[in-house]
């Protein structure tokens, strides 16, 4: 019996479409991190790029359980001594809402090419509005 293994030519993706209004954001990029990854496929192999392509609307919309609007910090590092800066979420939303999913999905990813190529399927955005009709997105229910 031999087990079947996807190949990237013979792969073709699906674009899909997910709003994030009221949507808890660990949640959400669970079920996001699956699906770039193909998880949800029956042809679903480790370290093949074997995911959809996801487009998040509505960034701007997503909540936090409990009081972690002001206790999760996002930081990064200038590498210069003293370069350590640290935002809140409170403040992530208010300057880039997209990059708090990017940042728990990536989180989720493997940490190597395959998982950057996987994070580059990614497409969020603050409205409704996104530049990807001609790709004729599925939308994706998620609680």
């Amino acid at each position: 019996m031999r087990s079947f293994m996807a190949k990237a030519q013979t792969f073709k993706p699906e674009w899909l479409i997910i709003d994030a209004t009221d949507a808890v954001v660990g949640r959400l990029a669970v079920t996001i991190a699956t699906i770039l990854r193909g998880k949800h496929r029956p042809e679903y192999t480790p370290h093949c790029d074997t995911g959809d392509f996801v487009i998040v609307i509505n960034a701007d919309k997503v909540r936090f359980t409990g009081n972690k609007w002001d206790s999760v910090e996002y930081h990064s590092y200038t590498h210069y001594a003293g370069g350590l800066k640290r935002i809140t979420a409170r403040q992530m939303l208010a300057k880039d809402p997209g990059e708090i999913i990017t940042q728990a999905v990536k989180r989720m990813v493997p940490r190597n090419r395959l998982g950057r190529a996987q994070m580059s399927k990614l497409k969020v955005y603050a409205g409704t509005n996104h530049p990807h009709q001609a790709q004729q997105p599925k939308e994706l229910k998620v609680q």
